[in-house]
């Protein structure tokens, strides 16, 4: 049976733009764009990958020539944004907010003229990162497209594994040294994303500082140089285990977000990352 392989090509451009909408007031504007609204320009290294899938060619090995992606995508994207305005020099945004949400649509909108894609070769997502705890993910190969937003957060913790169904020997022989009775810490990377249609004028899936007040009150501020099995009562009786942990925050933030909470990823450390995500359909 043929099976068809997914390909992801990274490209990446500079570009400044302004969160403005010169017909509106000033308090316009700051109601709509908040800390971000500003008739002056700010810049971003933005970084975008690419999935396309297709069949393997039997000929050359390849799904498509990398190459061919590589140089439609410099063509198609990089030379439109690299060191532009994005407000003033793409036609696209002359009356558009140019929120990430709508730079990904739009990408996607190019990607899908005819000849930038070799026929059965087909765009199934991309991720646009404005910053490394800022990105969006489209998703293409289904329908409706789904819109993913990301953003990422830190809090310090300490916690000790231990189970209340366990003998101290079992809870050592499980957990080894991070049965340690005094505890060890962590530095925290929790990733929040949420999904959404962009609102027409802002372009954007919510407002960022809603999202960040909501996770720092729920989540951040809560846990940061805590104890979680001393301090936080959730976790009273519990295994602080980072699936515990995710699993918790993924329930307190459900249903108190103004989008759709799509999945938490908690990174323990570089090496050990725990995701939970909203069940499909629902």
């Amino acid at each position: 049976m043929t099976k068809s392989v997914r390909m992801t090509r990274r490209v990446s451009f500079s570009s400044g733009h302004r969160y403005w909408i010169p017909s509106l007031t000033d308090r316009e504007n700051l109601n709509l764009f908040g800390k971000w609204a500003s008739p002056f320009n700010h810049g971003h290294n933005y970084v975008l990958d690419v999935q396309v899938e297709g069949l393997v060619d039997t000929t050359t090995g390849m799904v498509v020539n990398i190459k061919r992606i590589d140089d439609a995508l410099r063509a198609t994207i990089v030379r439109q944004f690299d060191g532009k305005s994005i407000n003033d020099q793409v036609p696209y945004f002359h009356d558009r907010s140019t929120s990430l949400e709508n730079l990904a649509v739009y990408v996607c909108e190019c990607l899908a003229e005819p000849e930038i894609l070799p026929s059965g070769v087909r765009l199934t997502s991309i991720r646009l990162e404005e910053m490394p705890t800022f990105f969006v993910e489209l998703i293409t190969d289904r329908t409706p497209a789904l819109m993913l937003l990301t953003r990422s957060y830190e809090f310090a913790a300490s916690h000790r594994l231990d189970s209340p169904y366990l003998s101290p020997q079992e809870n050592l022989d499980l957990f080894g040294k991070c049965n340690n009775a005094a505890g060890h810490g962590h530095n925290y990377l929790l990733e929040v994303t949420v999904t959404g249609a962009p609102d027409d004028r802002t372009g954007m899936i919510l407002n960022l500082e809603d999202l960040d007040r909501l996770v720092a009150e729920l989540v951040v501020d809560r846990y940061d140089h805590k104890n979680l099995n001393v301090d936080i009562p959730e976790f009273e009786g519990k295994v602080t285990t980072s699936e515990i942990v995710a699993l918790e925050i993924f329930d307190r933030l459900k249903d108190r977000l103004p989008a759709k909470l799509q999945r938490v990823k908690l990174h323990e450390t570089a090496r050990n990352v725990f995701e939970v995500s909203a069940p499909s359909g629902a």
